[in-house]
């Protein structure tokens, strides 16, 4: 008999949830619609909210809303006919989307997200691992890449919270010193997958291979902390990030397809 419990978990809580996704994280890619670094770097802000449901004590899924997307990883076995009927209590109009948990209803995507692995061997990058004195060029070029509002006082939060220790994070400089690509890996146990989330150039930098140094540094020190290999998801449209990837040595290992309400498709 399923005795599915749902509980709401602050930063600090997060512990519980971070060592069930490393566990449920195989070698090739995660498993789901989270890697504990989805949670490492949803955790940058100071009002996160994570969701761990256990049966009789033992957890069976974590996930969080991503704006707009449900996702959650589940255990292997886990019963997601019950997930789903309890999740569905989170999701508000305008929560349109679930990864990782289908939904009863719901249809999937049109649009696909490529799940991309990357297999451990010797590179050569300019990336150097981002320092004390690094982190406002760290988060200057995640703005910079994404429009993004990230402030170092964001990162120092995430730095801080249960994840930080998982964080791998590179930076790679113009000969002149300018900050122009970073990235951060994330680590889920020794013989696990490791995950980039995120990646960024800053735009003036493009088309120098910065970007690419970024990833292929971080992925190799994730490998030396003991991953048996680094995975990334990118939208099948984001044709730039692709060939970035490509370039890096990753090959595509799945499509995922998220879950849509019916009236959102």
């Amino acid at each position: 008999m399923i005795s599915l419990a749902r509980h709401r978990l602050t930063p600090a809580q997060t512990g519980p949830a971070l060592h069930a996704l490393a566990e449920w994280t195989p070698a090739d890619a995660p498993a789901g619609g989270l890697h504990p670094g989805d949670v490492g770097w949803y955790l940058r802000f100071t009002d996160a909210a994570v969701y761990l449901w256990t049966d009789d004590a033992a957890p069976v899924a974590a996930g969080f809303l991503d704006g707009p997307v449900l996702r959650v990883t589940a255990a292997p076995g886990a019963d997601l006919g019950a997930l789903a009927a309890d999740a569905e209590q989170l999701l508000e109009p305008g929560n349109d989307w679930s990864d990782g948990l289908p939904v009863p209803g719901w249809e999937r995507e049109r649009e696909s997200w490529l799940v991309l692995s990357w297999t451990p061997r010797p590179v050569s990058s300019r990336a150097e691992p981002v320092g004390a004195a690094d982190v406002a060029d760290r988060a200057l070029v995640h703005r910079a890449a994404f429009k993004s509002t990230l402030t170092v006082e964001n990162w120092h939060t995430m730095r801080r919270s249960p994840a930080g220790e998982l964080a791998v994070e590179t930076i790679v400089r113009t000969p002149a010193g300018e900050p122009a690509a970073a990235a951060t890996g994330w680590f889920a146990g020794a013989g696990r997958c490791g995950l980039l989330e995120p990646v960024g150039t800053a735009p003036d930098h493009r088309g120098h291979g910065y970007g690419r140094d970024a990833v292929l540094g971080t992925c190799a020190a994730l490998v030396q902390r003991g991953a048996s290999a680094v995975a990334v998801l990118t939208p099948s449209s984001n044709h730039a990030a692709v060939a970035l990837y490509r370039s890096a040595g990753f090959t595509v290992l799945r499509e995922n397809r998220d879950w849509v309400r019916p009236a959102s498709v």
